[in-house]
């Protein structure tokens, strides 16, 4: 997994790509996250349009990173989810995530 950061006015896009399976890179988008938390950017918007798979501790990282958010009063919306829709949906976490079909959409969500 790799991953890219950009702000758009107050809203924190964060751009994954790769293999969400843990890691070092977990470990990495967690302290980044936590940074703009830290920034009191707590508008986030994770990209998956790049991603091609997810296990479960990829799984439990978005779960992470949507509570970690939610606890420090922000929003946390998912984009582009259609190539881990399946596993979201089996697993049920498709209704614990706000999710949108694209980037666009999910940063007008915040408007």
């Amino acid at each position: 997994m790799k991953f890219e950061d950009s702000l758009l006015d107050d809203i924190v896009i964060l751009n994954v790509s790769g293999k969400i399976m843990g890691g070092e890179e977990t470990t990495m988008f967690h302290g980044k996250l936590h940074e703009y938390i830290n920034q009191n950017k707590k508008n986030i918007v994770v990209d998956l349009s790049r991603v091609d798979w997810v296990n479960s501790v990829g799984l439990g990282m978005l779960i992470s990173a949507l509570t970690t958010v939610k606890n420090a009063g922000g929003r946390l919306v998912l984009a582009n989810i259609t190539k881990i829709e399946s596993i979201l949906t089996i697993t049920r976490l498709i209704s614990v995530f706000e999710h949108y079909d694209s980037r666009e959409e999910a940063l007008k969500s915040f408007a």
